[in-house]
């Protein structure tokens, strides 16, 4: 992750001023406040401002004044409880801004929640950086067989080498094209730049944006849901994964509860219910007399932990 001298200024004051306050702060994510935490080649999350903590979920929930003499144990219970039966209200009470730097294709791909405040950096006023998203060649797969927006098998090795040399090459040919186009630096002053909002459309989808995104926390539980699924794509994916250590910094109690109920729980059909009800009694249930399709039978048998059911 590259940033330049004026970033890394802003980011060192940043971290150097602190302000009093007679708000709830989290002891956790005001360690990490304002600082690059580094996704992908050079993509980047900072946590720019957050409201809210553990105590501000319990607090809506119970529309009370105050801590008072509750336990903590009574909290983490609360806030177990209202995960477990998707009481989500409580939860919209606490808000946090990121600043994300992204590749374009995972941007418009991020985009499609539409539950959050966005500003991008606009290449209409300013200059996009030279900097591009290549993937190690480890992600380097072809298409999946059984799954038509996904991957499937790794490349080999030289294959892989060359999706990412033909990949390399064209980002740069393009973004040479860019600023021929934009003629900033008058290498033809004879001719007049072409304007940035013309000039951006000749970009590759790996080029790197940025923006700001600020979101309640149920709605990011809802994001990290959904991005972290292993199903989801490996780039949008690692950032999740940064921000879900975030939320783990911010509210712990709720990190514990969605990990507990949301992405280790399973939600079941009322027909796949059923199923499980009748393989309790001990009868020996098939596919066929299920009531399920193929794709609902497979997908219960993989949560029952009974893939060659």
């Amino acid at each position: 992750m590259r940033l330049t001298p004026e970033q890394n200024a802003e980011i060192t004051h940043s971290r150097e001023v602190t302000s009093p306050t007679r708000r709830v702060v989290s002891s956790g994510l005001e360690e990490i406040l304002f600082a690059a935490l580094p996704v992908l080649d050079h993509g980047m999350i900072r946590v720019i401002d957050y409201m809210g903590d553990d105590s501000a979920i319990v607090q809506a929930a119970r529309v009370s004044y105050g801590r008072g003499t509750r336990k903590v144990s009574e909290d983490k219970g609360l806030i177990n409880y209202l995960m477990r039966h998707r009481h989500t209200t409580p939860f919209e009470m606490c808000e946090i801004k990121y600043h994300v730097k992204l590749p374009i294709f995972v941007a418009r791909q991020w985009i499609r929640h539409r539950t959050a405040n966005v500003n991008e950096y606009s290449a209409r006023y300013s200059i996009m950086d030279r900097e591009f998203y290549l993937p190690a060649p480890e992600y380097v797969a072809a298409q999946s067989a059984t799954n038509h927006q996904g991957r499937g098998a790794t490349l080999g090795s030289d294959q892989a080498k060359a999706v990412i040399d033909l990949l390399r090459a064209d980002a740069e040919r393009c973004f040479d094209h860019y600023e021929e186009l934009l003629n900033e630096d008058a290498r033809d002053p004879t001719r007049e730049g072409l304007a940035r909002e013309l000039a951006r459309m000749n970009l590759t989808l790996n080029t790197y944006t940025q923006w700001y995104w600020k979101i309640d926390l149920h709605n990011l539980l809802h994001f990290l849901s959904l991005r972290l699924d292993p199903h989801a794509q490996y780039e949008i994916r690692a950032y999740a994964e940064v921000m879900l250590d975030t939320v783990r910094r911010w509210v712990p109690h709720t990190y514990d509860a969605f990990l507990e109920y949301r992405m280790g729980g399973a939600h079941l059909s009322a027909a796949g219910l059923a199923v499980v009800r009748r393989m309790l009694e001990g009868e020996a249930v098939t596919r066929e007399d299920s009531g399920l399709s193929h794709r609902e039978w497979r997908e219960l048998m993989e949560t029952l932990g009974r893939a060659d059911g």
